[in-house]
Order: structure tokens, then sequence, then C-alpha cells
């Protein structure tokens, strides 16, 4: 990571959420907390897999340049934003769950409630819906006016990275090890496709050979469901029970089991494998470090312009009556 990127990631961590509170919307939105909450009942009901997508757009969003909702601009003609980026594309969805949210708290309170502020708390609500903690969360977050593809693809990790590149990658967000692997539980929920693991199956580091760490009966179901000449964007669980959040991920870890490379690694490398050990004896301190991590990541912000947009995927318009941040 280039000298400058990392001087970035310092001023985004000094200046981080010296504007986040919780209660931020008690006045101008008393309803907002109910009203996510009432959407993203309805979008378990109808897709369950739809909030662990949701879910992980908070990762996706705030490592970027903060918590912003960049990641949630829509290509202009003149702004690749970051939903082509590498990380993201044929990968991240769901972005109609936040569209539903923005309409209907605009139907409530127009103009009050940020995109990003709904990011944080719909992913809250994805795990607590799904059988995770709850918490409060801290808001008062602007929406960016712009976004960048290569913004993303500078930062966000491939499901090949190994823990080492990970530690180093979460530590520039001052992020520890302990996060790092509380929060890849995330997994805990969803899917991925078997794009991200085919080198796994059959190629693991050049090898021509799959990788060692994974159990044998797991990667005969592995290999069965992703074999070498399938459609990639075929999905395979991320762990044993991919619509309830709880420590099976880690269980699975423990096993041999973990569908990611970024997953698995967690197990084989000692700096993690200690906490990963924890957590899958112990959900309750899994689901502690987990908050912990999930509060800390959404606390990072970039001192930069910013507004309520009406709608997620568009910025608003120059005459737009809403706040913005000075430059």
């Amino acid at each position: 990571m280039c000298p400058l990127f990392s001087l970035f990631i310092l001023h985004m961590i000094t200046g981080a959420a010296a504007q986040l509170r919780h209660g931020y919307y008690s006045e101008t939105c008393p309803k907002a907390k109910s009203i996510v909450q009432d959407v993203m009942k309805v979008a378990l009901i109808r897709e369950p897999r739809s909030l662990a997508s949701v879910m992980r757009l908070q990762f996706h969003d705030c490592f970027v340049n903060g918590c912003d909702a960049s990641l949630l601009l829509d290509d202009t003609p003149t702004m690749l934003g970051e939903k082509l980026a590498l990380a993201n594309i044929n990968s991240l969805r769901s972005y109609e769950v936040v569209d539903q949210v923005k309409e209907a708290l605009e139907k409530v309170c127009p103009g009050v409630v940020s995109c990003a502020d709904i990011i944080i708390m719909a992913s809250r609500d994805a795990v607590y819906l799904t059988g995770g903690p709850y918490w409060e969360v801290k808001l008062g977050r602007l929406d960016s006016l712009t976004a960048r593809k290569e913004d993303s693809d500078n930062v966000m990790p491939s499901p090949r990275s190994n823990a080492t590149f990970l530690i180093g990658l979460f530590a520039k967000f001052n992020l520890s090890v302990k996060d790092l692997v509380a929060l890849s539980g995330s997994h805990s929920i969803g899917k991925a496709r078997c794009f991200s693991i085919i080198f796994r199956l059959y190629n693991q580091s050049g090898s021509g050979r799959p990788d060692p760490a994974i159990d044998p009966k797991f990667r005969q179901k592995l290999d069965k469901l992703c074999p070498l000449n399938v459609d990639q964007n075929i999905t395979g669980d991320l762990d044993a029970t991919p619509v309830k959040f709880d420590n099976q991920y880690f269980r699975d870890l423990v096993a041999g089991r973990g569908f990611l490379n970024s997953d698995q690694t967690l197990f084989t490398f000692p700096e993690t494998r200690e906490f990963v050990k924890q957590f899958s004896i112990d959900q309750g301190k899994f689901f502690k470090a987990f908050v912990k991590g999930m509060i800390k990541m959404g606390d990072l912000t970039v001192d930069q312009p910013g507004e309520v947009r009406k709608n997620c995927r568009v910025v608003n318009s120059h005459s737009s009556k809403f706040p913005m941040h000075p430059s």
C-alpha cells in the first residue's frame, strides 16, 4: 500500500466519527429505527439471504473512504463508481433492500436520514433478525457526493487473501487481530460464489492441487458443487447454518470446513487461530467481540463534502436544500 494511501487512512481514523452519537434522529425522525427494522423483517421473509447481503454492505462501504454510502452510487457518464470494483461486481447484492428502506423513510421524514446511516442500521438489524446480538448504533453520517471504482480496488481484499495480509489491512483501520477474526464471523450467514473457491479446489497457490487445509469430506462436497466446468456464479453456504447468525462459522473453521480461503486461513495462521478457537467454543464471547468490531468499523469517516441523498443511488441536485459539510 502506498505511503500516500497510508497517510489517508491515518487521517480517516484520527478524524473518525466526531459528530456521531446515539439518538441522532430522536427528534427529527423518531420512527427511523422501527422503519428500518420493519423493512428488514419483510426482506427476511421474502429472501433470507438478502439480510446477509445487506450486512456486508457496511464492510464494503466503510473500508472505502469511510462510512459514506459511496458504495450505493450508480455509475454516471462521468463517474465509474464502486459497484463494478473487483470485490463488488457479481458479488454484492440486495441494493434494492436499501432502496426500500430509503423510500419508507422519505415518506415519513423526507431529507433527514442519510443512506450511510441506513447501511449501519440495516446491517445491525440483519444480524439481530437472524439470531445475533443487538446493539445501539451511533448515527449522524452524511452521504458522499462521488465514488471511484479504484478507491475500492485499492483497499478491498480478495477471497484469496491470507491472514497476514488481512491483519495488516485491518491494522491500518485501527482494527485489531481480534476485530478481524470477530468481523469475519459476518460469514455466519449467507452464501458465496464458486468463482471465489475454484482455485482452492484445483490449484491452491499454483500447486495444481487442492488446499490441504480443506477437510477431505468437505472437499468432496465442494467438488460436486463447483466442478471445473461449473457456472462460477453458482453459490454455496458460507457455513453449516447459513440463515442463522451464530458461531457455527468458527466451528466449521476448526473442522477444516471454511468455504473461502480468507476464512480458513484464520485457523491455519497462529496469530488468528486462538481467537477462532475461543469463538468456536463461546458464542457469547464472539457476539461481544463482533459488536465491538462493528461499532469501531462504523466509526470510520473522512472529512469531506456530504449530503443527505434523496435517492441512495444518485447525488442530489446542486440546489438541494439538504445539509452539506463544507470541504
